[in-house]
């Protein structure tokens, strides 16, 4: 009861005792493990993913492994192509505007509001705003979408009608 990761070419993995690191052309991640559950060890361009104890928590070891195996996937997928949202800013009433800065995104005058509203930008996240577009981009899949997600909650409209006021950022599918 194993699962073998495989590493492409350009990507270095290094495992320092629960932490692994993946390195690769676009940045690189870090991940911890639950050592008490998991055993990793890299062989060549594979990495191994083992339970410690298989007799005791069979069943946990198991999901642990499946999970821990996903991850590891999408940090590599990440280090060799950035993971992408796309949000566009909808707006019937009152033009807004957006700007980042750090490690905030401000969107100005949403439904004609005098302060703006701020959300975080998670961890290496970048966003570029184009008009009324939006790339939020980065090598970690989790940052990525929790900030789009921060910016989604922070243009929920209150105390007015969402059927006529229905301003936002909103999701583009391509």
């Amino acid at each position: 009861m194993s699962m073998e990761v495989e590493i492409p070419n350009g990507v270095d993995v290094e495992i320092h005792g629960d932490l692994v690191k993946v390195k690769g052309s676009l940045g690189s991640n870090e991940r911890r493990f639950n050592d008490s559950l998991l055993k990793l060890s890299k062989a060549g361009n594979t990495v191994s993913i083992e339970p410690s104890d298989y007799k005791t928590q069979r069943k946990r070891a198991l999901k642990a492994i499946n999970s821990f195996a996903k991850e590891l996937r999408g940090d590599i997928d990440g280090v060799n192509k950035h993971f992408e949202v796309k949000m566009e800013g909808i707006s019937a009433h009152f033009p807004m505007t957006f700007e980042a800065k750090d490690n905030t995104i401000s969107i100005k005058n949403m439904l004609g509001e005098r302060h703006p509203r701020f959300a975080k930008i998670i961890g290496d996240t970048k966003i570029e705003v184009k008009e009324k577009i939006l790339r939020i981009y980065g090598t970690k899949l989790e940052d990525v979408t929790q900030t789009a997600a921060n910016i989604k909650k922070i243009c929920k409209i209150r105390k007015k009608d969402i059927r006529v006021f229905q301003d936002g950022v909103y999701y583009l599918r391509e």
